[in-house]
């Protein structure tokens, strides 16, 4: 995985996540051990919001916003899903494969959760929801456990942390705009 690669998403499918605690990022308490976060953010209002902001999400828009190139073996809607987010420029970016570990279509809360492979700069879990309150806002929801696995990202160390936040800030505005009918990516 990384630098001067291109890993090929079919080839992870069988491959162990790389942390234990699989699916956690559903329980009501996220697990010990790990750096914890949660943002959340209204990004529009009533059904037909949630709709769109509900197919940006499944679309990957939030990974595509924050400037990561996906390749995957089927969509996010379908738990089993590997896929391989690229950061960094083409043939010289460093790929960072998921698979999706859980996913709700339909309702008033939508989303899904990937886990972290080897590979993976980071050890953990990642959760993105849409949700329809009872106020009628659409509320977009990140939440995350994980620990800096590769390396590199434990030498970047603090610097990690300021890339996943903005990271975070990029994905909200990406499902902003997708819910407000832009179209851009």
């Amino acid at each position: 995985m990384g630098l001067f690669r291109t890993t090929d998403p079919a080839a992870l499918t069988d491959l162990p996540f790389s942390y234990a605690e699989v699916g956690a990022t559903g329980d009501d308490l996220l697990p010990t051990g790990y750096r914890l976060a949660e943002h959340s953010a209204v990004v529009g209002a009533g059904q037909e919001a949630l709709e769109r902001a509900a197919a940006a999400v499944f679309d990957w828009r939030a990974q595509r916003g924050a400037g990561l190139r996906i390749r995957a073996t089927g969509p996010a809607s379908a738990p089993g899903t590997v896929v391989v987010l690229t950061a960094g420029l083409p043939r010289l970016g460093y790929d960072i494969p998921c698979r999706v570990v859980w996913a709700s279509t339909e309702g008033p809360e939508r989303g899904f959760s990937y886990g972290t492979l080897p590979g993976h700069p980071e050890s953990g879990e990642e959760r993105f929801t849409v949700r329809l309150t009872d106020d009628g806002d659409v509320v977009y929801t990140i939440r995350v456990f994980f620990r800096l696995a590769s390396p590199a990202a434990r030498l970047a160390g603090p610097f990690s942390l300021v890339l996943q936040r903005a990271a975070t800030a990029r994905y909200v505005s990406a499902i902003r705009r997708a819910t407000a009918g832009q179209t851009s990516r």
